[in-house]
């Protein structure tokens, strides 16, 4: 837990998003010090407090420990004509809002973007859906798998004989609480009261990095290569003797050649420069599959560190918890008990860091409503 000046402690966020990335954008705010207000629906709460693995100590879902972490939680049932009228005055004393309602679901609950930000000009409105406020897709539900699917990442990734296959963890999620995170700071930084957009979709689809101009200018299409890419030859992962593996990379000229002449084929034209690796790409990783197989992956990584060749184990959980690096940089951190990540970003003059843990459903709504009664009555 942090005591340290928080950059963000003067920020005030109402978090009216479910499950992950709209959430997670709030959860960053809040690990830099925001004061985050998180509003969820009456009996249920957030999805995330009923989704996937629990801590057996308390019975409380691990997703929510995360996303929940370092926010206050006031339940509102926004049926009701009182409760909708806490949140609209929580709004007004609020400098961001974020919620990711299909588009129009807000403004049907009577909260325009352009109204709130008309009663408070400061006011940012971070919007996170699966495809954007405008366009044909606008209304269609929000699932990273379908952004997965349609910004081109699932074709890209199996293996060759393979079909397309989508990643086992929410990655889409985490891009886009990073990227919402982001728009939303850059937005604040203006000092203008706006709406940002930010979707699924848009998020996933940087990630595929020039790919999409790749086909605008040439139409080329990346085929499915397992752990390969196109453009750099060896990257793969491999097998060792004792049964471990080995991520290999060489996207760096010098290094491929010092990894072929530890293999045995120094200054072999075959392998020479990145086009002709490409051209021999089932050679090269016969070559060093066959070589790192006849080896346990300690000996690899000693051999690789010593020709500064690019190799890490692949890592379980368990192993990235036991690593010294992420041991002595306090990479995993204990919240309550519990291990998970620490902050995303080390800042060195006013770090973030989780204050308290995630709080239960609507723990703080009779603070949170005492608080807001003074605010108004300060600005009367």
């Amino acid at each position: 837990m942090s005591e340290a000046p928080a950059p963000l402690a003067d920020l005030r966020v109402i978090d009216m998003a479910t499950v992950l990335a709209g959430p997670g954008c709030a959860r960053h705010l809040a690990d830099f010090g925001a004061d985050v207000i998180k509003v969820e629906r009456p009996g249920s709460g957030d999805t995330v407090r009923a989704m996937g693995w629990r801590d057996p100590s308390d019975d409380v879902t691990l997703f929510w420990k995360l996303a929940g972490r370092g926010k206050r939680s006031i339940v509102l049932d926004l049926k009701q004509s009182e409760e909708l009228d806490i949140l609209r005055r929580l709004i007004a004393t609020a400098d961001v809002l974020v919620e990711n309602f299909r588009p129009g679901k807000l403004e049907a609950l009577g909260l325009r973007p352009e109204e709130l930000i008309a009663a408070n000009p400061k006011l940012v409105i971070t919007r996170v859906s699966g495809f954007g406020q405008t366009g044909p897709y606008a209304h269609r539900p929000g699932f990273a798998t379908l952004a997965e699917a349609m910004s081109g990442f699932a074709n890209v990734n199996g293996e060759p004989d393979g079909g397309p296959m989508l990643p086992p963890i929410a990655l889409t999620d985490e891009v886009t609480a990073l990227v919402a995170a982001f728009a939303t700071m850059v937005a604040v930084h203006s000092g203008v009261g706006q709406v940002v957009d930010v979707n699924l979709l848009e998020s996933m689809l940087h990630l595929m990095g020039p790919l999409l101009s790749a086909q605008v200018v040439s139409g080329y299409e990346q085929p499915r290569l397992g752990s390969g890419i196109p453009y750099s030859v060896p990257r793969n992962t491999y097998r060792c003797s004792d049964g471990r593996w080995v991520a290999i990379s060489t996207t760096a000229e010098s290094v491929a050649q010092r990894l072929m002449a530890v293999v045995g084929y120094p200054d072999d034209p075959r392998f020479a420069g990145f086009d002709n690796r490409v051209a021999n790409r089932e050679l090269v990783d016969q070559l060093v599959g066959d070589w790192i197989a006849q080896r346990t992956l300690d000996e690899v990584l000693a051999i690789a560190d010593e020709a500064e060749v690019a190799a890490a184990a692949v890592y379980s959980m368990a192993d990235v918890i036991a690593d010294p690096h992420v041991i002595d940089r306090g990479i995993v951190l204990d919240v309550a008990g519990v291990g998970m990540q620490n902050v995303i970003a080390r800042l060195s003059k006013t770090p973030g860091g989780v204050r308290f843990a995630a709080r239960p459903l609507g723990a703080d709504r009779d603070d949170v409503i005492a608080e807001l009664e003074r605010l108004e009555a300060s600005d009367d």
